[in-house]
């Protein structure tokens, strides 16, 4: 049975719009209190089409003050409804112009809502991580999406009443509740170091004739993350057209094999479970069976020679490394000791779409799997697992996740480490072998004057669509972190599908980069 209450509810219904009244967002800080991402009031601009007696003239007026062709503002003019939304989030001087100049032609029906957008004080420095806001005020990449509940807020509501006709009745607008802003944030990013990392990659990119780069830059004490980018960049200020790959965060998105920078946890393990020293000495092979295929080095060496281990991590011997795992390690402790690391396992990052990888579980092992994977092949994950790692060694041995929340609310938000990889004395010895790698090995490159750096190259074979191995292009990076004995910043540059080396391209750009963390983290020089 239908009653008069039912009636009056459904014609109240058929006669009210509602509109959402977007909440601010909250700002988003740098760690030394600048502003990235702000939200500034706008306008929003919308029509009762039935009301608007001259489309045209009015289209004409909108393009003239709002920007774009006319044609584009006939479309919600001319809809068959009541309400129309024709420009959201415009400027408000050019809001106002419109507003004036369709007054003096004499066109009614339209309205102008406060709103707000988003803008950014530093450009498109941090693009990538700081993500896309929609038209909508939801965060879409990015920060801005994973933490939208926090900075999103709440939105209100207004009703407007129209007449039978679809005239909105005068004194009909109500607020049926205010919007309640969103929560201020304050990440780890530096945007000094950001922009000189953003310069430096794209600059290497094109110097070393790369498909893509990528950079990430942390504090390995607390895992904080002074920078993160890869190529293309985003161009957040203009999102009409994003280039292919342009939001994603490849450090923590991508998987790709790490190459030799994996041998630093090769020999961690090795030390950790007292098997190996740093100089122990080995006759190396100048090619080791690695199930149904012989590994050799990059010098093409035809002799058998006897390195240390610290000899096989400065010239970066695949053999060394492969002989070592295989006949000293062991499948079973490599196995253990990298699930340690955290390899194959999410890091816990604050970013979405952070991928797994694709590492094989001990039972998964075949005839090559332990020697291939000692370095860095038969293996691929995101950088920031190999940042949590090496981080790890250079913090004591202590495993800090990698993170971009500082405070949220003016409130700090704590970080707890979830263990240890190896002991203080193992990440020490490691450490120091690192220190030879920059100093006398692969690594020279990498260096920045007057400061104490340990390092690795890392030379990795870039797969091509077939599931082989493509020819004459590599994923060349290098990982390392300074002060060497009391690290303040990591590094890991990373180029992909290059035909340049480690040695050669990647370390080049990893001590600009190095180079403009450390000033910019005020950590003196040694020397």
């Amino acid at each position: 049975m239908v009653t008069a209450s039912d009636l009056a509810e459904d014609a109240r219904a058929r006669r009210t719009n509602v509109i959402s009244m977007e909440a601010k967002r909250g700002t988003i800080y740098d760690r030394n209190g600048n502003a990235l991402a702000v939200s500034v009031d706008c306008t929003t601009i919308y029509c009762n089409p039935q009301e608007v007696s001259d489309p045209q003239k009015a289209a004409d007026i909108l393009a003239q003050d709002l920007g774009g062709s006319a044609s584009s503002y006939l479309k919600p003019i001319r809809q068959d409804t009541t309400f129309s939304y024709v420009s959201r989030k415009v400027d408000t001087s050019k809001a106002d112009k419109a507003k004036d100049d369709l007054r003096d032609e004499g066109i009614a029906g339209f309205y102008y809502l406060n709103d707000s957008k988003r803008t950014y004080p530093y450009g498109n420095v941090g693009g990538q991580v700081l993500g896309i806001v929609g038209v909508d005020g939801d965060g879409l990449t990015g920060l801005e999406l994973y933490y939208n509940d926090v900075l999103s807020g709440k939105d209100g509501e207004m009703t407007v009443e129209t007449g039978a006709d679809g005239t909105p009745i005068a004194g009909g607008i109500s607020t049926t509740s205010d919007a309640s802003n969103g929560t201020d944030i304050v990440i780890s990013l530096d945007v000094d170091v950001q922009q000189a990392a953003e310069t430096a990659i794209k600059q290497g990119v094109e110097d070393y004739k790369a498909d893509s780069g990528s950079v990430m830059v942390t504090d390995p004490k607390t895992g904080e993350i002074l920078a993160a980018c890869s190529t293309p960049l985003l161009n957040i200020t203009d999102t009409s057209t994003v280039e292919e790959g342009a939001t994603a965060l490849k450090p923590v998105s991508a998987s790709y094999e790490p190459g030799s920078i994996f041998k630093l946890l090769t020999m961690s393990i090795g030390i950790e479970n007292g098997l190996i020293t740093p100089e122990s000495s080995y006759n190396v092979p100048a090619k080791v069976k690695v199930g149904d295929d012989y590994v050799g080095d990059d010098d093409g060496r035809s002799v058998t020679q006897a390195m240390t281990v610290r000899e096989i991590l400065r010239r970066s011997s695949n053999a060394g490394s492969a002989m070592v795992a295989q006949r000293i390690i062991g499948a079973r402790r490599f196995a253990d000791g990298i699930d340690r690391f955290g390899i194959g396992h999410t890091t816990g990052i604050d970013y979405p779409g952070e991928t797994t990888g694709m590492v094989k579980t001990i039972d998964q092992y075949n005839g090559a799997s332990l020697g291939a994977m000692s370095f860095g092949q038969s293996l691929a994950i995101p950088m920031v697992q190999m940042v949590k790692a090496v981080g790890s060694i250079a913090n004591g041995g202590v495993l800090e996740t990698p993170h971009f929340l500082l405070s949220k609310g003016g409130e700090k938000v704590s970080w707890e480490s979830p263990g240890s990889s190896i002991s203080p004395e193992t990440a020490s010895q490691v450490t120091d072998m690192m220190r030879t790698v920059v100093q006398e090995g692969t690594a020279k490159n990498a260096q920045v004057k007057g400061y104490d750096i340990a390092g690795k190259t890392g030379t990795g074979e870039q797969a091509d669509e077939t599931g082989g191995y493509a020819e004459g292009k590599f994923v060349s990076s290098l990982i390392g972190f300074a002060p060497a004995d009391d690290a303040g910043v990591l590094v890991y540059v990373g180029l992909n599908g290059t035909p340049y080396l480690a040695y050669s391209s990647s370390a080049h750009v990893f001590s600009t980069v190095m180079s403009a963390a450390l000033t910019n983290s005020d950590i003196q020089p040694s020397q």
